[in-house]
């Protein structure tokens, strides 16, 4: 046994890892991306209590006790709760339709005259004025309607016990949108993000089918025929958005046959199959980014999950469990924005043309060209299609 030998076994190997881009994502980027995805998902960045925003429709007339305040101040004291002021239900029920606020509350009229009653009285329920808080939930938020209802119950039992602890109160919260809506299951929550969770793979098997066509030499054999760039790229990409469809008409036969039922019409559907197709186009241009740096189609399978984990666990179904901070790193993946949209079409019930779908649907099409643009320049540059 040579010591030459095994010093340039040794080098032949450590030229090899630095030329290779996908080896060197697999040994040192791959695990910090793994890490950072679940970790953000799953509470590991930004550490404590997520924020919930709360529309307030404040109703009570009684200046001079002014327990509403009281109730509020409570509430924010919380570093859970965030409020949002309206001066009307409507407009209210406006923003929650759109995904802005998680919930609303409405304090009624009579609430200081019911918290001053009960203060002077606190043992006599027979000389209370009952009044009761109404509270709407985000249906699209399986974590909102878990967490807001107990929060908001506990603030008014800690404000109502201020002066003396007794069993009962004059104030009750009732969660007025279970009385009218539907109760949603756990699949209706994260059914929206199993649409994209589908797509996102596509960036993979791009990235191999690229790359694949270049080891072997089919890219050569096209080369020399009389095709252009143009109808080979525009013949790559319609076959693409073909298995996006099949991807998406699976994904949807699949939910719907395990009970998902939205309470929407045709255009909705349709509406959402367009999104998913033009977020595919930009998980297209991912996959040609990724078939550009890899050397090989093994190689691709690697590098591709630079790309695909940071949408898979911060802009999917994922989402439910995000906190605060993974919540914002999620607004820069296009996934994010399917998600969004169609969270807001099959579960808040908010209309094609409402302003939070329009604008989900601009940031996925301005992304979707950017994407793709950079995928064909680069894949066309490095090699000459």
């Amino acid at each position: 046994m040579k010591a030459q030998r095994i010093l340039a076994l040794t080098k032949k190997e450590i030229k090899k890892t630095i030329r290779e881009p996908a080896v060197l994502f697999m040994i040192f980027i791959f695990p910090i991306v793994f890490v950072f995805a679940f970790g953000a998902s799953f509470g590991g960045v930004g550490a404590g209590q997520p924020l919930y925003n709360v529309g307030v429709v404040n109703l009570d007339q009684d200046n001079s006790v002014n327990a509403s305040q009281t109730l509020l101040t409570a509430l924010s004291d919380t570093k859970i709760i965030n409020l949002h002021l309206y001066n009307d239900n409507q407009t209210a029920q406006n923003a929650l339709s759109q995904g802005s606020i998680q919930a609303i509350m409405i304090i009624p009229v009579d609430f200081s005259q019911s918290y001053g009653s009960y203060q002077a009285a606190p043992g006599n329920p027979n000389v209370w004025t009952n009044a009761t808080i109404s509270l709407y939930l985000d249906k699209g938020s399986i974590t909102a309607t878990q967490a807001i209802p107990p929060i908001i119950q506990q603030t008014l039992t800690a404000i109502a016990g201020q002066a003396q602890q007794t069993p009962q109160n004059s104030f009750q919260l009732q969660i007025a949108s279970l009385v009218n809506v539907e109760a949603h299951s756990a699949l209706d929550f994260i059914a929206p993000g199993m649409f994209t969770f589908a797509s996102i793979f596509l960036i993979m098997m791009v990235g191999q089918s690229f790359a694949n066509d270049r080891e072997n030499g089919m890219m050569k054999r096209i080369r020399i025929t009389p095709t252009t760039p143009t109808e080979f790229m525009t013949g790559q990409v319609l076959s693409y958005m073909g298995i996006a469809l099949i991807q998406a008409t699976l994904v949807f036969v699949m939910t719907y046959a395990l009970g998902f039922r939205p309470n929407v019409d045709g255009s909705v559907y349709a509406f959402a199959f367009i999104l998913v197709l033009v977020f595919s186009l930009s998980n297209v241009g991912f996959g040609l980014i990724t078939a550009t740096l890899a050397k090989s189609a093994s190689a691709a399978t690697g590098l591709s999950f630079l790309f695909v984990l940071p949408q898979l666990f911060l802009g999917t179904f994922v989402g439910a469990s995000l906190s605060s901070s993974a919540q914002v790193a999620g607004k820069f993946v296009p996934s994010y924005y399917v998600t969004d949209a169609l969270t807001s079409l099959f579960l808040r019930g908010a209309s094609i043309a409402s302003p939070a779908v329009l604008l989900d649907l601009a940031a996925v099409s301005i992304s979707c060209v950017a994407i793709l643009g950079i995928g064909i320049a680069l894949y066309a540059k490095y090699y000459k299609i």
